[in-house]
């Protein structure tokens, strides 16, 4: 059945995937030169102020493309999204599942390597703070470990009525 609270946990994962592609998720500025360098999931960029006070960008060849990212929050939204339409097989939803935790995990450690090693090695000064956009894989890896939960459950209801018969 496709109206379990197991759906609006797994439409909560893309809805946070979604977002992950549109918010920042790692910033760092340096205080005395005004540099910053912003982490998305598209890509990397370096900014830096002119002597008009304007942020410029610093050009490509400093920024580096973090598709990567992107692309696993569109496989983690996808999975979830498909998961959400195969209510009439628990086992494989329960699959489905068990693949977004892996991507989930992968999603997250992509955006903690991009944030800690690459985009601090990109400017100087003291480390940079976490945006929203990089708590929402560990949103999605909490939502699907609870609609995994009720998908058991699920399962293991009918198991026990099939029992009764």
């Amino acid at each position: 059945m496709i109206q379990r609270i197991q759906t609006v946990f797994l439409a909560l994962i893309v809805v946070a995937m979604v977002s992950l592609l549109f918010l920042p998720i790692w910033s760092k500025v340096d205080a005395t030169t005004g540099e910053e360098v912003v982490l998305t999931a598209w890509n990397l960029f370096f900014q830096t102020v002119n002597d008009q006070g304007e942020a410029v960008q610093a050009g490509a060849q400093t920024g580096r493309s973090t598709i990567a990212i992107g692309i696993l929050a569109i496989v983690a939204a996808g999975v979830a999204l498909y998961e959400i339409f195969q209510f009439k097989s628990r086992l494989t939803q329960m699959k489905f599942g068990l693949i977004n935790s892996l991507v989930l995990i992968a999603l997250f450690g992509t955006s903690f390597y991009y944030a800690n090693y690459v985009g601090n090695a990109m400017a100087a000064g003291n480390g940079g703070g976490y945006e929203a956009g990089f708590y929402m894989p560990v949103l999605a890896l909490f939502l699907n470990a609870l609609a995994n939960r009720f998908i058991k459950k699920d399962e293991d209801l009918v198991r026990s009525v099939d029992r009764l018969r």
